[in-house]
């Protein structure tokens, strides 16, 4: 049968097995010269019309000169190398290589990068929340599956690097685009009541690890930037500590890293109170480090932990995570007036913004209380 143009544009035709063929030109090779053809097949001619046209559609998406050169574990590589290595911030790098390495490379992998679809992420995600853990020392008592909030995170590292692929037209979409993500489990703050601070800091100081404690309680510092820093970061003249690096595990090491964000870098003030105790513990040490482990060099973060478990069952108080003892600096500053602008500059958050929706249950009582004092002189 005679070929049919179908709007305009590829040829149609009937195929001696009864079924219907669009055929089109997809693009010329570069290395042969020779025009890629591509075609689609119909039980009918309007079916054939209308996947035709979808065809063409996609193949001004596609690059077909480009497509089946790589797998997703190799296109993830070149995009860590050449795109995630520029955009991205040089202490996230380390997170984004182990996404690849751990979750994304055995798993998925070896799929050819057009062929990846969003049922192969789907079934990553379920999988990685039933059993995604690493197996590391550090979470050999922790929970198997990976938390929602990490399975967002490498979501989110996939969906940059196809967006990537959509841009250099070797894919037409992005197979990320339609997943259904898990919902993020809502962490109830947790902070040791005023009343029990004394408490604390009695037991803290039994336990020998009384000024670290009570630094971390009168800066909010994050627990990687409290270990990571030296004397040369104390102004004492001026009651100053300069937040310049932190300390973390990356493969089972402890090692000294960069700071989160470029606000992380920052200059917080200190009381005369704590420059004394930063003074005792200096007569204590013999170390660049604050606070260094007992043999010299950076303390490992599960030790401080562990540490902190035990002062806290031993005063009879609640468990808390390290990181709670920040939101305790926060909530007790902002409870006794400190403004929520200085409290983020101290916390090294990227905006006041940021702190007041993370505070916002004691920035609302605050303005309940101030509601309250304007009602009573109003009524005078």
């Amino acid at each position: 049968m005679a070929k049919r143009r179908a709007n305009g544009e590829g040829n149609i035709r009937k195929r001696k097995d009864g079924r219907w063929e669009g055929r089109y030109t997809a693009g010329t090779d570069p290395e042969t010269g020779k025009q890629i053809f591509k075609n689609v097949l119909g039980k009918t001619q309007a079916e054939v019309k209308e996947k035709l046209k979808r065809a063409l559609e996609e193949a001004k998406k596609v690059d077909f000169t480009r497509t089946g050169k790589y797998t997703v574990e190799q296109w993830m590589d070149e995009w860590f190398e050449n795109v995630c290595k520029i955009k991205v911030r040089p202490s996230s790098h380390q997170t984004y290589r182990g996404y690849i390495d751990h979750h994304v490379a055995p798993n998925i992998g070896k799929i050819p990068l057009e062929k990846l679809s969003t049922m192969d992420l789907q079934k990553l995600y379920r999988k990685l929340m039933n059993k995604g853990r690493v197996e590391r020392i550090e979470a050999e008592h922790q929970p198997k599956g990976l938390s929602a909030k990490t399975v967002r995170n490498i979501n989110q590292v996939i969906s940059s690097a196809m967006d990537f692929a959509v841009a250099q037209k070797i894919i037409s979409e992005n197979p990320c685009k339609a997943v259904a993500l898990p919902k993020l489990e809502h962490k109830e703050m947790q902070t040791i009541p005023a009343e029990q601070l004394q408490a604390f800091l009695q037991e803290a100081k039994a336990t020998g690890v009384y000024e670290m404690y009570y630094i971390e309680l009168a800066t909010g510092l994050r627990r990687g930037e409290l270990l990571g820093l030296k004397w040369q970061d104390i102004d004492w003249k001026n009651g100053i500590i300069k937040v310049r690096r932190q300390i973390a595990r990356v493969d089972g090491k402890i090692v000294e890293s960069p700071l989160k964000t470029k606000n992380s870098y920052r200059a917080v003030s200190i009381s005369p109170q704590a420059i004394e105790v930063l003074r005792e513990q200096k007569r204590k040490t013999n170390d660049q480090y604050v606070f260094p482990s007992p043999n010299g060099g950076p303390i490992s973060p599960d030790s401080v932990n562990n540490m902190l478990k035990r002062v806290l069952e031993r005063a009879g108080i609640p468990k808390v995570r390290f990181h709670d003892l920040r939101h305790t600096f926060a909530t007790i500053a902002l409870q006794n007036g400190v403004d929520i602008k200085t409290v983020s500059g101290m916390l090294g958050h990227f905006s006041a913004g940021f702190t007041l929706d993370t505070y916002a249950h004691v920035t609302t009582s605050a303005q309940k209380e101030a509601a309250q004092t304007m009602g009573n002189i109003l009524s005078m």
